[in-house]
């Protein structure tokens, strides 16, 4: 059983950095299932309220990460609240539409036609707020990629 218990965990756990390039897989989700099933094959009792606590501090810190990041580089190249949303958008439609590079030109092409269509910016004002989307989004994928590398080093010392 020891084998299967491990087995899943880690399959959990790369589940959970597989969501970082596939948004529509809730990461931390995943990250927390490795921990419940750590539990349910030995005893959540061995896991420290310590570990809980640091836990929950990032699961909150990784909720924040997306939409502070996206926020962050879409304003930055002075983007509105419709590049953000169309990011938002592209960023969930386009890995469906284009496999693998719609990761990268959803997010893009959202922000940029939000910008065109809805608030009316002129091109280069639309390309500026696309290209922020992007660096937004791999800003976002890198925090993540570290806090959930954290929470499974703390997951490993706790154990």
């Amino acid at each position: 059983m020891d084998i299967v218990a491990w087995v899943l965990i880690i399959a959990f756990f790369a589940i959970a950095f597989i969501g970082l390039i596939y948004p529509i897989i809730p990461s931390v989700l995943f990250i927390l299932g490795g921990f419940v099933v750590y539990g349910l094959f030995y005893s959540f009792s061995e896991l420290p309220w310590w570990f809980w606590l640091i836990e929950i501090l990032l699961v909150v810190l990784l909720f924040g990460a997306d939409t502070v990041s996206n926020l962050i580089g879409v304003k930055k190249f002075g983007g509105s609240k419709a590049g953000m949303w169309g990011s938002t958008i592209g960023l969930l439609v386009g890995p469906f539409v284009i496999p693998f590079a719609g990761i990268l030109i959803g997010p893009f092409l959202g922000a940029v036609i939000a910008e065109l269509l809805i608030t009316k910016s002129d091109w280069e004002q639309a390309i500026k707020t696309g290209v922020g989307s992007l660096v937004g989004f791999l800003t976002s994928v890198v925090t993540k990629g570290i806090l959930q590398a954290i929470m499974i080093i703390l997951f490993v010392f706790a154990i």
